[in-house]
């Protein structure tokens, strides 16, 4: 069992980015900082804990860093970069912020049920060794901010044009669109989670506001986020 072939592709397009030479700074100082981040922040507590939900702290804050070494490093044009900067740790903050509140409310000492699914496909795919598969699933999503959600970044931020070109505002409308739908969807989720709560009502399925269109409306708004920000590289 390949248990380190999901981290082909990550490494496979880390290495187009330090081998390009207008990323190559970009793409040492922010893989060493995502590095250093998952090693402390992600890796060593999964592995002391066995649980995997420290992804969920470490994940959004290698976004805001991605963010800080976009803005001080690269050689683009500054407010251009500095958008595109600050709209990376806009949505790394609104993840990370309320990752670490339910840090702090213990809410992590519990493993989330996706992760708890995770293992089931582990298990299925004939992976045993779980600590290892742990890792390498950590490892993965600290490349993936080192790689392919870094790479539209350093696209934009490298850009030296004085002026925005059509796609990349268009771009940025998707993103601000997508960034407000998956903020309503959380906060509607929260609303109906305390409601049930109070009523004393467990396992009841979200279906209010955009949960009333969509299973996951704010994974949906995620996925467009990024969609957005390629749309403006």
């Amino acid at each position: 069992m390949n248990y380190f072939r999901p981290l082909y592709p990550f490494l496979f397009v880390l290495a187009l980015i330090v081998n390009t030479t207008s990323f190559f700074d970009l793409g040492i100082l922010n893989g060493l900082g995502q590095l250093l981040l998952f090693t402390f922040v992600v890796c060593i507590p999964i592995w002391r804990t066995g649980r995997m939900s420290y992804v969920d702290i470490g994940w959004p804050w290698g976004l805001v860093l991605l963010g800080i070494i976009s803005f001080l490093f690269s050689d683009g044009n500054q407010i251009r970069s500095l958008m595109v900067s600050m709209v990376l740790v806009l949505v790394g903050l609104r993840m990370g912020l309320g990752a670490l509140k339910m840090w702090y409310l213990g809410l992590l000492e519990k493993e989330f049920p996706r992760y708890q699914y995770q293992r089931l496909r582990w298990v299925k795919e004939g992976k045993k060794n779980t600590g290892l598969a742990l890792q390498i699933d950590a490892i993965s999503q600290g490349l993936a901010n080192a790689s392919f959600l870094a790479l539209p970044i350093f696209i934009v931020a490298s850009n030296s044009a004085p002026e925005l070109f059509a796609l990349e505002i268009l771009g940025l409308l998707i993103w601000a669109l997508a960034f407000t739908m998956e903020s309503i969807a959380d906060m509607q989720k929260l609303r109906f989670l305390k409601a049930m709560k109070k009523q004393g009502k467990q396992r009841q399925v979200c279906n209010v506001g955009l949960w009333r269109y969509c299973r996951h409306p704010n994974y949906f708004a995620e996925w467009m986020v990024w969609n957005g920000l390629i749309i403006a590289a």
